[in-house]
């Protein structure tokens, strides 16, 4: 009997004592601190710029080209021809060049206007005013009031070097004025004086 009590006794203690170190490891597994993750370098951003942003280093683009010689209206000039040129006017409110070149031979010199449009004078009228560029305005302002038929430039007025008729489409005009009127100050301009229309009916003359 104290045999069994004995051998039972041992079986207990050897049973708690497993069960203790059992539970030590456990204590000893779950207090152990993690492993701290690695640290995640941050990106560098690439100099002069943030990330994921072009370098900036890079070359810019080159703008195109442009062609410096061209008329900065991008109309052509006039071609000249014994002290005379030939011009044309549109239904579209334009003419045909942007500038006129005088040659300094010339004594006297001719400008030709053809309507190359369809509509009448009284809707789209054009003629060729020439002065200087400071009065272009004056002129068609105070030219309203001399109507279709005085051609829409005031009778007499001064600052007027020359003035064609008023014409409509499929219609032609000239007028003759002395080069020396053009070697004064200037600049000077050619213009359609018809309302409206001198605004963006224009262009450079010039003696050279």
């Amino acid at each position: 009997m104290n045999l069994k009590l004995t051998t039972l006794s041992l079986t207990c203690a050897l049973a708690l004592a497993a069960c203790g170190d059992n539970t030590s490891q456990q204590a000893s597994d779950t207090s152990a601190p993690a492993t701290p993750p690695a640290a995640v370098e941050p990106a560098t951003p690439a100099a002069g710029g943030d990330i994921g942003t072009q370098d900036a280093t890079a070359p810019a683009a080159t703008p195109a080209a442009t062609d410096t010689a061209a008329p900065a209206s991008g109309k052509p000039d006039a071609v000249v021809s014994n002290c005379a040129t030939t011009i044309q006017g549109d239904d579209a409110m334009q003419f045909s060049v942007g500038s006129i070149t005088v040659p300094s031979s010339c004594s006297e010199f001719t400008i030709t206007l053809e309507h190359v449009g369809k509509m009448p004078v009284a809707a789209m009228g054009h003629n060729v005013v020439v002065s200087q560029a400071s009065d272009r305005t004056g002129i068609a302002t105070d030219g309203v009031a001399a109507g279709v038929d005085g051609g829409y430039v005031k009778n007499g007025d001064d600052r007027v070097i020359a003035a064609s008729d008023l014409i409509g489409g499929g219609q032609t005009t000239s007028v003759t004025f002395p080069v020396s009127a053009l070697q004064g100050s200037g600049p000077y301009e050619f213009f359609c004086s018809f309302p409206g229309h001198w605004a963006v009916m224009r262009g450079s003359i010039q003696v050279g």
